[in-house]
């Protein structure tokens, strides 16, 4: 259902309130530079610092805008229950495609409590849903067991793993059954290119906020074989992975895409810009991806 590119969307903002027009373009430039679908409020989207009906209005922008020409994966998670399905109905009455879940955050429930989570919005509303497991910004680490008895659930049909723990695809495949239709989908760059040699479909990414056509040139070449075309792509690109998180992200991809013109580098509170030794090392590594301004 979902493969390749993906970028985890930036959402600008301009005096203090979301820059739709340059939504607008950024999305344009995603789908012009074969990215293979869209995440708008995810973790790089700033949904923490979003008002719901900022959250479900840019939901909406995004689906208009890309006008089913890509996938819409809307970003709905929360960590109570009611809202995240809330939010996922929204995404279905919007039109999205599927709606990215992250695990309940803060609250640090067990297994049996993250099984839960996810069996109630399964239950709520007819969506295709897939799963968002980021330990490092949730504390909760949902298990491969756990995943398992997920995709068993009508509408869950995937998984954007930010574990960086390329094991978990084999370890997915192997619980869940050869013959299930679960996408895969990496949510760390660094180790995306490994991930599809595990078997992944694609990868939720940062970086390719900044360099679509690169990102989408990586996995479309690995699609077709042609894997060293792909490792000469992903070593241009590893220092820019690295230098999007050396500072709190999205701050440096805002910093980029403020350098290319395409929108201010604003982030919301408590998240602040770049400082200046972090900005040396995104200018070093555009450099070396071959990204001027």
């Amino acid at each position: 259902m979902f493969h390749g590119s993906i970028p985890a969307l930036v959402t600008p903002f301009k005096n203090g309130a979301v820059d739709k027009k340059a939504f607008a373009e950024l999305v344009e430039r995603q789908i012009a530079g074969g990215s293979a679908a869209l995440v708008p409020v995810g973790t790089t989207g700033e949904t923490s610092t979003l008002s719901t009906e900022e959250h479900k209005q840019v939901v909406s922008l995004c689906v208009e805008i890309a006008a089913g020409r890509v996938p819409v994966i809307a970003g709905a998670g929360s960590n109570s229950t009611d809202e995240a399905i809330d939010f996922v109905g929204h995404a279905k009455a919007a039109g999205a495609d599927a709606a990215l879940v992250v695990c309940p955050y803060y609250n640090n429930p067990n297994q049996d409590g993250l099984y839960a989570h996810f069996k109630a919005i399964n239950d709520a509303v007819a969506m295709p849903v897939v799963l968002y497991n980021v330990p490092g910004r949730t504390i909760v680490d949902l298990q491969p067991s756990t995943v398992a008895q997920l995709a068993r659930l009508p509408n869950v049909v995937g998984i954007k793993d930010a574990t960086g723990d390329m094991d978990r695809v084999s370890q997915h495949a192997a619980l869940i059954g050869e013959g299930e239709q679960f996408v895969q989908l990496s949510g760390d760059d660094p180790s995306a290119l490994g991930h599809l040699a595990m078997g992944g479909a694609g990868c939720i990414s940062v970086t390719a906020n900044v360099m679509p056509e690169a990102c989408a040139a990586m996995h479309k070449a690995f699609a077709a074989g042609d894997f060293e075309t792909a490792q000469t792509i992903e070593r241009r690109l590893i220092a820019l992975h690295k230098a999007m998180f050396c500072s709190p992200s999205p701050g440096p991809a805002k910093y980029v895409l403020h350098r290319l013109g395409l929108c201010e580098p604003d982030v919301r509170l408590p998240l602040t810009p770049p400082d200046a030794a972090a900005r040396e090392q995104i200018d070093a590594a555009m450099a070396l991806a071959g990204l001027h301004a």
